[in-house]
């Protein structure tokens, strides 16, 4: 296994990144559906908010870290035959969720920022984050709380799609079209 991208897959630390990301990403949504449902016991609904808090914070910035990983690496080559319509497509969702990657966070960040109740953000109980400089007030945590709801349903919806996408190529008579992002059995 290689490290780095080549002209035909993935490499090691972008599918580590890829993988990462994707699995702390997608268990946000129901740990953040968690943190509502849990306001009759405040006790574990701020334990499940720190968690929550905490998984953001690393996302950020495995985040930022895969995109600087993605921005100075090779990209695999298209697979031949690939439409520039499907092409486009993809470029078009990968470039989406990697934006969400970034922006779900950075409003949940908002979100506690500008709470009135100041919470702080212990990440994962080894050091507390400092809030953004935002003003503090209701309709600012309520605005932020919204956009934050609105970003991670879609991007729960641009998962599904390119889950299913990811399905779709892996069941083409194509041989190579996920460039390697999941294991390959060796071709002979």
């Amino acid at each position: 296994m290689m490290w780095r991208n080549t002209r035909t897959a993935y490499g090691l630390v972008s599918r580590l990144l890829h993988w990462t990301v994707a699995l702390l990403f997608i268990a946000q949504i129901p740990l953040g559906f968690l943190t509502q449902a849990t306001a009759q016991n405040p006790a574990l609904q701020f334990d499940l908010y720190q968690w929550h808090k905490s998984t953001g914070f690393l996302i950020l910035a495995l985040a930022i870290l895969r995109i600087l990983w993605s921005l100075t690496s090779r990209k695999p080559k298209e697979p031949s035959g690939t439409k520039p319509t499907m092409q486009c497509a993809a470029h078009m969702a990968h470039a989406a969720l990697l934006t969400m990657t970034l922006a779900i966070p950075l409003t949940g960040w908002a979100i506690a920022s500008t709470s009135p109740l100041q919470i702080p953000s212990f990440f994962f109980d080894l050091v507390v984050i400092p809030n953004l400089p935002m003003a503090v007030s209701d309709s600012a945590e309520a605005i932020w709380s919204q956009l934050h709801a609105w970003l991670a349903y879609g991007a729960a919806a641009l998962i599904v799609m390119h889950a299913g996408a990811a399905v779709f190529h892996a069941i083409r008579p194509e041989a190579g079209s996920l460039h390697g992002m999941l294991p390959q059995r060796s071709r002979r």
